[in-house]
């Protein structure tokens, strides 16, 4: 994740004070060689001047899932999750300089939905950190940017242009 961080400081930095900054994560459970696993991908986007434009930089990283198949321990990639856009959003928020900054975790806060059962926790931790923090359905950066990278839906990106 160091390198990805580097390149969003970098872009960051060299953004207008009217740039926003936004910081997500989402995960995947596979099988992977008999095991399953979940591929994280936390996203960094820098907003252009808040009205342009963006820069999106990216990071995947896997960890073994213990729940199993039928995924029983939600809560546990959640707040994986969670902490992996927190640990982004603190490197980067030493670098804002006066921008704004949202974190968003893609938790819901519906109790019909499974990823209702880390809502406490993410939103406690992330405003425990003092970050601007957004949920289903605000929370796009992780439920739109960081879904299309963990879902290998990345073909699209210039690796030239995105990291």
């Amino acid at each position: 994740m160091e390198k990805m961080l580097a390149q969003a400081i970098e872009a960051i930095k060299a953004s207008s004070k009217e740039s926003s900054v936004y910081v997500g994560c989402d995960s995947k459970r596979l099988k992977k060689k008999g095991k399953w696993v979940a591929r994280y991908a936390t996203v960094v986007i820098v907003h252009k001047d808040s009205r342009h434009g963006c820069n999106l930089f990216f990071h995947e990283e896997w960890h073994p899932d213990f729940s199993g198949r039928k995924a029983e321990n939600v809560k546990q990639r959640l707040l994986k999750e969670c902490e992996l856009a927190v640990q982004a959003a603190v490197a980067v928020s030493e670098h804002l300089d006066g921008r704004y900054m949202e974190v968003h975790i893609d938790v819901n806060p519906n109790p019909v939905y499974k990823s209702n059962v880390a809502v406490k926790e993410a939103l406690g931790w992330c405003t425990g950190m003092g970050f601007n923090t957004k949920i289903k359905p605000q929370a796009w950066a992780a439920m739109h940017a960081a879904d299309h990278i963990a879902n290998g839906k990345r073909d699209h990106i210039k690796s030239d242009t995105f990291s």
